[in-house]
C-alpha cells in the first residue's frame, strides 16, 4: 500500500482482501489526493463568491470538524453579517473514504448563489472501529446542533435543507426521517446517487449487475462497504432508508441518479417509495453519468447541469 501512481493516487487495492491497516493507509493517501490543489482539475474550483473555513462542533462525547461555506463579505450585501440565511447541511460521499473538500465546487456555489450557509459534515469514516451508525449519528447530531444554535451560525432555522452524495445521501435521507420524528422542520432534501439499502438485498438490483465495474464504483467496493457498515449484530434495516416503515410527511426530495451507476436502482426505488408514501419527490436521471459525477466536474460534463438543477430546487424550496 506504500506505492502511489504518477498522479499521486494510491493504486487500486484488492478490496475483498484488504486488511484494517491497508484500509487506513489507502484512506489517508486517497484523502490527501482529494484535498490537494492538483485534484482541482477533477473536482473543480470553489466559487470565488464563497468564504470557506473549517470549524469544530462540540457534540456529545466528541468534537467533529465541519467545513463551512458562506457568501463572501462584500458580495451584494450577502456577507458574514447576515443572520437570516438558510442552512444547507451537506454530507460528502465515500463512506470509508472521502472529505468535504472534494465537494467544494458544488457546496461553495450553493453558499454564494442561493445564498446560504452550507455546513459540510466531516463525519467519522466507516471502518473497523466506526460503523455506518456512527456516521449517521454524526450527520444528525451536527444538524441538530446548528439548528439549536442558529444565532451563532447566522441561519434562519425554519429554512433548512439536507443534501448528501452517495453514502452521504444515505446519511441525509436518514436525517430527514429523524427530523420528522423529532419535529425538526426541513424544507428540502437532495439525494445524489444515494445508497439506500444496506440490508442483505443491497446488491440485488439490476443496476448492480449492469454496471458492476465502473471507473468510480465497483461491486467489490460495495462488498467492502457493507462489511464495514453493518458489522455482526447491527440491524441493517435501521440504516437503510428503503426499509423505513413510514416515509410520509418528509421534506420534499430531489433524487439525482446517474444512469451508469451500480447504485442507480437504489435511487430510483427510493424516489418511488417516497412518492408512494405521499412525500413529494422528483427523480432526475443523468444519462451516461457515473457514480460520484457531481464531485468530478472536470471530467463529468453532466455535473454542471446537475448543479444547476440542485441550485434551482433548493432556491425554490427554501424561499417557499
Amino acid at each position: 500500500m506504500s506505492e502511489v501512481t504518477a498522479a499521486g493516487r494510491p493504486p487500486e487495492p484488492d478490496w475483498l482482501a484488504m486488511t484494517d491497516e491497508e484500509l487506513v493507509a489507502y484512506r489517508d493517501a486517497e484523502n490527501r489526493v482529494r484535498a490537494s490543489a492538483a485534484a482541482r482539475a477533477i473536482t473543480g474550483d470553489p466559487d470565488p463568491g464563497a468564504a470557506i473555513e473549517w470549524q469544530k462542533v462540540a457534540l456529545p462525547g466528541r468534537e467533529l470538524p465541519v467545513r463551512v461555506y458562506r457568501p463572501a463579505s462584500g458580495r451584494d450585501g450577502e456577507g458574514a453579517g447576515r443572520t437570516d440565511l438558510p442552512l444547507v447541511l451537506h454530507v460528502h460521499g465515500g463512506g470509508y473514504v472521502g472529505t468535504a473538500v472534494q465537494c467544494d465546487w458544488v457546496t461553495s456555489h450553493l453558499a454564494a448563489q442561493l445564498p446560504a450557509v452550507v455546513v459540510s459534515v466531516e463525519h467519522r469514516l466507516i471502518g473497523p472501529e466506526s460503523p455506518l451508525s456512527a456516521a449517521v449519528d454524526d450527520g444528525w447530531d451536527v444538524l441538530q446542533h446548528v439548528v439549536r444554535h442558529a444565532a451563532q451560525w447566522g441561519i434562519e432555522p425554519a429554512r433548512t435543507a439536507v443534501f448528501g452524495e452517495s453514502c452521504g445521501a444515505l446519511i441525509s435521507a436518514l436525517a430527514a426521517i429523524r427530523a420528522k420524528e423529532a419535529s425538526l422542520h426541513l424544507m428540502a432534501q437532495v439525494l445524489v446517487n444515494p445508497a439506500a439499502d444496506v440490508t442483505e438485498t443491497m446488491l440485488d438490483y439490476a443496476s448492480i449487475t449492469q454496471h458492476a465495474h465502473t471507473p468510480t464504483l465497483t461491486v467489490p467496493q460495495l462488498h467492502l462497504f457493507r462489511r464495514l457498515a453493518v458489522p455482526p449484530g447491527t440491524d441493517p434495516r435501521a440504516l437503510s432508508p428503503l426499509s423505513a416503515d413510514n416515509l410520509n410527511g418528509l421534506a420534499p426530495a430531489l433524487v439525482v441518479v446517474p444512469t451508469h451507476d451500480p447504485l442507480a436502482d437504489h435511487g430510483r426505488r427510493y424516489a418511488e417509495r417516497l412518492q408512494a408514501a405521499g412525500t413529494p419527490a422528483r427523480l432526475t436521471e443523468y444519462p451516461e453519468a457515473g457514480h460520484a459525477f457531481l464531485s468530478m466536474p472536470g471530467v463529468a460534463q453532466q455535473a454542471e447541469a446537475a448543479r444547476a438543477e440542485i441550485l434551482d430546487f433548493l432556491r425554490t424550496s427554501l424561499t417557499a
